[in-house]
């Protein structure tokens, strides 16, 4: 029996980006005491941490001193006797060169609880993120992973023979890797990929023959690397959707040129629903993104101020649609009744910014109007119909809906009809792995796609007792808004702003945060 109550999890990171970890492992790193990792471990992983959890780097990196096996099993023992929880961090898969079996025989012999967590190997991740199959039915039934830290002691004539060859640790050694396939047989003409920094912004990827790839890599660092060699991977060209937003997207490059965003961790505060194409956008730039849900989108309390609205379609001149929420919201209670786009036969539609108008395409509608800045408030003096004897259909959030527009087509003799559609609420809870970023100062960019978002960002870190919404702690962070009405509410609760769309859209913030890092970094 166990005489304390330490335990050591040795837990696979994956390739590098916290996104692809299991969630057990998140789970994991967000509780830990202790955390011992390798010296390739991404920031954002780190990033999970809670910031009173100590944090050990044990990893090596090629050519530079590192941490001793022997060293690195006595620190495992030492903290687990300590009763801590204690987090082993490795790269890739624990039990795929990760050494793991000196680390659990130490834990044994000490009679240490520990437990093993599996992560994605960069050998299975890498080729896949660059788009290369591993197996084919006609081109490779099997391959082979191996280290090439010691070429020398790989048998080369037995490695020709399979048809597809996945090479860790071989960046530093590849012409003797090249030289060896070609003595032992392998055509010059054979495919080979190198993939540096796999699932991170900076990937980068040589495509190229056994014959030129060593001339095309010439005076570039390929640490860390996955390579890749067989005729599979020229289905990359096939597997390669141009404008996909999947990281096997990703561009091939033989220089060390960097996307805009790179280095750059940025905060994103909307819904849960609604996150994702943001986060795809700025990952594309080269971001780390964080996903700090701020809103939490629901029915209203009662659906029959709309229900009695649909009765009466028939009866409305406009209708108003502001949000994506609100497309989505009415017309799944339009459906709800019965009824469907056909309802609304004879009623022109007004939306607010493209998004929106994606939105009402998606059920085969077009919008009649979209005022041209992408602002709510601005639709009364834009707007393309005699107002007076007008009547109005605005399906809208429950609470924090817009009394400046309602007033103003009210006071031009139109006659308004605000029902609730749905109700956006602020989450109970931070997510861990943003309260941890936030806690480590290490988010440099949060932003903001509504007023809703930033009162409710203030509201989730006020019921945390040890981290205040500082001035001082602001002043290290860009605030970026969407629009004019979330920059007030910006300005009011956060006290700063740093960055506007100049178009009100997700692709305007995106391009704004672009401009303010280019300009931030000349400065």
């Amino acid at each position: 029996m166990k005489n304390h109550k330490g335990k050591v999890y040795l837990v696979g990171a994956g390739p590098g980006d916290c996104n692809l970890m299991t969630v057990r492992s998140h789970k994991l790193l967000s509780q830990a005491e202790v955390l011992i990792y390798d010296a390739l471990i991404d920031i954002p992983q780190l990033e999970l941490i809670p910031a009173t959890c100590r944090k050990i780097e044990v990893g090596k990196r090629g050519g530079k001193p590192s941490t001793q096996q022997q060293e690195i099993n006595r620190l495992l023992v030492e903290h687990c006797k300590l009763g801590k929880q204690v987090v082993r961090l490795k790269s890739g898969d624990p039990f795929i060169f990760g050494r793991s079996s000196s680390e659990i025989q130490a834990l044994i012999t000490a009679d240490c609880n520990f437990e093993v967590i599996p992560g994605i190997s960069s050998a299975l991740s890498a080729p896949l993120l660059a788009g290369i199959p591993l197996t084919d039915p006609v081109m490779s039934r099997c391959f082979a992973v191996m280290s090439a830290h010691e070429p020398d002691a790989l048998e080369w004539e037995a490695l020709v023979k399979i048809e597809t060859l996945v090479i860790l640790m071989g960046g530093r050694n590849l012409s003797e890797i090249i030289w060896q396939l070609q003595k032992h047989g392998r055509s010059t003409e054979t495919p080979i990929a190198i993939i540096r920094d796999c699932g991170r912004p900076e990937q980068q990827i040589w495509l190229g023959t056994l014959s030129n790839i060593v001339q095309q890599t010439a005076g570039q660092s390929l640490s860390p690397c996955v390579i890749v060699i067989g005729e599979v991977v020229r289905l990359r060209e096939y597997l390669i959707q141009p404008e996909s937003t999947n990281m096997i997207d990703t561009p091939v490059t033989t220089n060390n040129s960097k996307l805009p965003l790179t280095g750059k961790t940025i905060l994103v505060t909307r819904s849960v629903s609604q996150s994702a194409e943001f986060s795809d956008r700025l990952q594309q730039q080269g971001a780390r993104v964080i996903e700090m849900p701020a809103l939490v989108i629901g029915p209203p309390s009662t659906w029959e101020p709309l229900d009695s609205a649909i009765a009466q379609l028939s009866s409305f001149h406009w209708l108003i649609l502001t949000s994506h929420n609100a497309v989505d919201c009415f017309f799944q209670r339009l459906q709800a009744k019965g009824k469907d786009a056909r309802s609304l036969f004879g009623i022109k539609i007004a939306v607010v910014g493209k998004k929106t108008a994606e939105s009402l395409r998606s059920h085969s509608l077009q919008p009649d109007f979209i005022p041209p800045n992408f602002v709510a408030d601005s639709l009364v003096e834009k707007f393309p119909d005699n107002l007076p004897n007008c009547k109005i259909l605005f399906p809208r959030v429950e609470s924090g809906g817009r009394e400046v527009l309602v007033k103003e087509f009210t006071a031009k003799g139109a006659q308004v009809i605000e029902v609730p559609a749905y109700q956006s609420c602020c989450p109970e809870t931070i997510e861990p792995i943003a309260l941890s970023a936030l806690q480590n100062q290490a988010v440099n960019i949060i932003t903001f796609a509504s007023s809703k978002t930033v009162h409710n960002f203030c509201h989730l870190l006020e019921k945390i007792p040890e981290f205040s919404l500082s001035q001082n702690w602001l002043e290290s962070v860009c605030i970026a808004s969407i629009g004019p009405e979330t920059s007030k509410s910006c300005q009011k609760l956060l006290g700063k702003l740093d960055v506007e769309a100049k178009e009100y859209t997700l692709d305007g913030l995106t391009e704004a945060l672009v401009g303010w890092v280019a300009e931030y970094q000349n400065v």
